[in-house]
């Protein structure tokens, strides 16, 4: 298979290749979440780059943005059907993480320790 620009595929691997779209999908799984909630929720991203993955996400159609006419405004996010059709392969790949994440780690140790050895030499 070619992953042309135009790939169903690669589309995919797009929308899930940046580090926190899926984490950000994967948050709103339960259900309609303020930007604040989700922070503290997801921990170490910044507001303005939780706010630029989910107007990225918003663009692709996962996630709707809810505005409240309240003082103060509220705002939400929640998870289209589309958005909802990801958490069976978010929850796969998570599943393979926790599964293989050792087994990667210890990988990354033996290619430092391996490229430091072949530094010496």
């Amino acid at each position: 298979m070619l992953f042309i620009a135009d790939c169903q595929a690669r589309l995919a691997f797009d929308l899930l290749g940046n580090t926190w779209n899926a984490v950000v999908l994967w948050a709103l799984r339960h259900g309609p979440r303020r930007p604040v909630l989700l922070r503290a929720q997801i921990g170490g991203i910044s507001a303005k780059v939780l706010t630029e993955t989910l107007r990225r996400l918003e663009f692709n159609g996962l996630v709707t943005r809810h505005t409240y006419a309240e003082a103060p405004p509220r705002v939400e996010y929640e998870l289209t059907d589309l958005g909802r059709t990801l958490l069976p392969a978010l929850e796969a790949f998570g599943d393979w993480a926790s599964t293989h994440a050792d087994d990667v780690l210890a990988a990354q140790d033996r290619w430092e320790s391996d490229s430091a050895a072949q530094e010496r030499a």
